[in-house]
C-alpha cells in the first residue's frame, strides 16, 4: 500500500473515531441535560397543579367532585386523586385505569394529541406523587398525582431529541466527506515531494549524479530531506570527478618516468646509447622518482582508508624541530636562502616522531621550491596551553586565492600547465594534512600572491597528569 493511501486511511479513520467520540459524549450530555430540564419543568407543572387544586379544595371542600378535576387531569395527561385530612377519598379523575395500565385508547390519544400536542402517548411505568393540601399552613387534605414516568418526553421533546441525533449524524457524514477530501490533498502534498526525492535517489543509484531534487514545499522536514539528497548528489558527483581526475593524474605521473625509462632502454638496446654511468644514472633517477611516486600513493591511500599506524610517544618537540631546522640549513645556504626559527623551549607532545619529521620535511621542501631571490623561511613553535602551534612562513611567490581551497588535494598543482620545474608529485600537502589530522590536529594556510605563504599547524599538547 502506498504512503498516500496509508495517510488518507489513517486520517479518515482518525476522523471517524473523533466524530464518534464527540457525537456520543455531546449527544449523551445534551440529552441528559434536556431530560433534567423537562423533569424540572414537569415538577413545576405539578407544583402549579397542586396550587390550583389546593385553591379549589379550599373553595369547595367536600363538595369537590370528579367532574371538577377530570377535564383538568385529562388535559394534563395525569391522574388526580384528592383525600381529606382523614385520608378518606373525596374525588378522583376517571383515567386511573388507563394510566395504571400504561396505555390509552386510540380515540383518547388522538383527542388529547389534538387538544394538547405536548401529551405523552402513555407508554411507560405508572408513578404516583403525593402533595399536601394546606390552608394557612395547616394540612387539610392530600393530593395524589399519578403519571407515566416518561410523560415529560412529550412529542415535541421526542422530535427535538430525534432532530438533535439526526443533526449529529448528518454533521458526521459531512465532516467525513470533507475530511476525506482534505486528507487526499494533505497526503498528496506530503507524498509527491517524497516521490520526487525517491526518483532523484533512484537516478543517482543508476549513475546519474547530475540529478537534483526540485521539491517545492513548506514542510520543514521534507525541505531538509530534499536539501540533504541534493547535497549527497553534489558530494558524490565531486567524488566521482575527483576519482576520475585521480586516475588521470596517476596515469600521467606514472607515464612520464615509464616513458623516459622505456626510451632510454630502447636506445641502449638499439645501440644508440652505451650503458655507461651517465645513462644509468638517468635511469636510476627515473626509477627513484617512480618509486617515490608509488610510495607516496600507497601512503596517501593507506592514510585515507584509516590504515595508518601511529607510534605515539611523549617527547620534546622543541628539540626535535630544532634538529629538523638544522638539518635543512645546508640546503637553504646552498641556494642562498635564509632559514630562521623561533622555538619555545621544553614543549612536550604525544605523537609519532617519524610522522612529525615527515610533516616538517614536506612543509620545508615545499617552501624552498617557491622562493625567489632573498628567499626566507621562518619556523615558529609556540605553546598555547592545550595546543602547540607550529608555523612555517615564507616570502615566496605565494598562492592565488582561487587555488587555496584545493592545495591539500591529491595531485593538485597551482601551476595549471603542470610545469615540472618545481618537481614533486603533488601529494606532499595532501599527506601532510592527513598526518596532522591523524594526530587530532589541524592545518591551515594563508597566502597572498607575490608576498608569501604561511602554514599553521595546531597539535594537542601533552599535559602532565
Amino acid at each position: 500500500m502506498s504512503l498516500s493511501k496509508k495517510l488518507t486511511l489513517s486520517f479518515v479513520f482518525s476522523i471517524l473515531i473523533s466524530i464518534f467520540i464527540i457525537s456520543f459524549i455531546s449527544n449523551t450530555m445534551i440529552n441528559n441535560k434536556f431530560d433534567n430540564y423537562l423533569i424540572e419543568e414537569q415538577n413545576k407543572k405539578f407544583e402549579k397543579i397542586r396550587h390550583d387544586i389546593n385553591d379549589l379544595f379550599i373553595k369547595k371542600g367536600q363538595n369537590l367532585s370528579s367532574e371538577d378535576i377530570s377535564n383538568y387531569a385529562s388535559m394534563e395527561g395525569i391522574y388526580i386523586e384528592i383525600k381529606d385530612s382523614n385520608n378518606d377519598m373525596v374525588c378522583h379523575s376517571n383515567n386511573h385505569n388507563s394510566l395504571h395500565r400504561g396505555m390509552m385508547g386510540n380515540m383518547m390519544r388522538r383527542h388529547h394529541r389534538m387538544m394538547n400536542p405536548n401529551f405523552n402517548n402513555g407508554e411507560g411505568n405508572y408513578i404516583e406523587k403525593t402533595f399536601s393540601l394546606l390552608d394557612e399552613n395547616q394540612v387539610i387534605g392530600t393530593l395524589v398525582i399519578g403519571y407515566i414516568d416518561n410523560s415529560h418526553l412529550t412529542e415535541s421533546a421526542v422530535i427535538f431529541k430525534d432532530t438533535l441525533s439526526t443533526s449529529f449524524f448528518i454533521s458526521g457524514i459531512i465532516t467525513i466527506i470533507l475530511g476525506f477530501i482534505s486528507s487526499m490533498f494533505l497526503s498528496k502534498g506530503l507524498t509527491n515531494p517524497l516521490v520526487n526525492i525517491t526518483n532523484t535517489a533512484n537516478q543517482m543509484r543508476n549513475g546519474n549524479l547530475e540529478s537534483r531534487s526540485t521539491v517545492k514545499t513548506n514542510t520543514k522536514e521534507i525541505f531538509q530531506l530534499s536539501r540533504s539528497i541534493n547535497y549527497l548528489a553534489e558530494t558524490l558527483e565531486k567524488q566521482e570527478d575527483l576519482r576520475k581526475r585521480y586516475a588521470s593524474d596517476i596515469a600521467h605521473e606514472l607515464r612520464t618516468p615509464l616513458t623516459t625509462l622505456k626510451s632510454h632502454v630502447e636506445a641502449m638496446v638499439d645501440g644508440v646509447w652505451e650503458p655507461n654511468d651517465e645513462h644509468l644514472t638517468i635511469l636510476m633517477e627515473e626509477i627513484d622518482r617512480l618509486t617515490k611516486l608509488v610510495e607516496d600513493l600507497k601512503n596517501t591511500f593507506k592514510i585515507s582508508e584509516g590504515q595508518l599506524n601511529l607510534n605515539k610517544t611523549n617527547f620534546n618537540i622543541s628539540n626535535e624541530i630544532k634538529s629538523i631546522v638544522s638539518g635543512f640549513q645546508p640546503l637553504f645556504s646552498k641556494k642562498n636562502y635564509i632559514l630562521e626559527s623561533s622555538i619555545e623551549e621544553d614543549i612536550k607532545v604525544l605523537m609519532d616522531k617519524d610522522k612529525l619529521k615527515q610533516i616538517m620535511y614536506n612543509l620545508l621542501s615545499n617552501a624552498i621550491k617557491y622562493l625567489d631571490d632573498d628567499g626566507k623561511v621562518m619556523v615558529s613553535l609556540i605553546n598555547e596551553g592545550k595546543h602547540v602551534k607550529i608555523m612555517v612562513e615564507d616570502n615566496g611567490t605565494g598562492i592565488k586565492e582561487k587555488d587555496l581551497p584545493f592545495i591539500f588535494e591529491r595531485f593538485y598543482r597551482v601551476d595549471a600547465s603542470r610545469n615540472k620545474k618545481t618537481g614533486g608529485t603533488g601529494l606532499g600537502l595532501s599527506i601532510t594534512k592527513t598526518l596532522v589530522e591523524a594526530h587530532e590536529g589541524s592545518i591551515h594556510v594563508e597566502s597572498k600572491l607575490g608576498k608569501g605563504t604561511k602554514f599553521t599547524i595546531l597539535l594537542p599538547a601533552y599535559i602532565i597528569p
